[in-house]
């Protein structure tokens, strides 16, 4: 790890308090992209936040939410967020031919229509960096604006949280039996 977690009698209080407020929240810890957050804690902080509204108070359904955070994960190739969110996946519904298929870097044959639209609108926007009108049509139909702007900020904050993560080296966390991401040909 380029950033290892920082020991408590190591943090600043800037640090401790960027720390406490995380453990308090939904995330109940500082691990994943945040161990190396930490370093900037303000920055932490307004992260920190923005996930937990485009994880826990969004108006997209949970599941959309989850598959969409893995196609993200597969486009960085996250193992972190991978492992995190394959089981979140699963919880809410999506099959695990599904999840399969986005591991192997195939597209999926086995998505329903609201997985299918999350697929074409995130690599779409992953690899145009942008949508075209009619997928950004489809998305307004069955989300509305709001859930389509909130599916676009989603898969900017798991962009930038899976560059984090890259970056810094932080490794999946071990355990469990949620086959990592392979390498694919380019």
């Amino acid at each position: 790890m380029r950033l290892p977690p920082l020991p408590d009698h190591a943090m600043t209080p800037a640090q401790r308090a960027a720390a406490d407020e995380l453990i308090a929240g939904p995330r109940k810890a500082v691990k994943g992209p945040f161990i190396a957050l930490l370093r900037s804690p303000e920055l932490l902080a307004h992260v920190q936040k923005l996930g937990a509204f485009l994880r826990f108070g969004t108006s997209l359904p949970v599941r959309v939410g989850e598959f969409a955070t893995l196609l993200v994960a597969r486009h960085w190739r996250q193992q972190f967020e991978w492992k995190v969110h394959v089981a979140l996946a699963l919880q809410a519904g999506t099959a695990q031919a599904t999840i399969d298929a986005l591991r192997d870097g195939r597209r999926p044959d086995t998505m329903d229509a609201d997985e299918t639209l999350v697929h074409d609108f995130c690599t779409e926007l992953l690899a145009q960096h942008g949508v075209s009108e009619a997928t950004w049509a489809r998305s307004v139909e069955r989300f509305g604006e709001a859930g389509a702007v909130e599916l676009t900020g989603l898969v900017g904050y798991f962009a930038m949280v899976s560059m984090v993560l890259n970056v810094a080296h932080i490794p999946a966390e071990p355990g469990g039996d949620i086959a990592p991401l392979p390498v694919l040909p380019p």
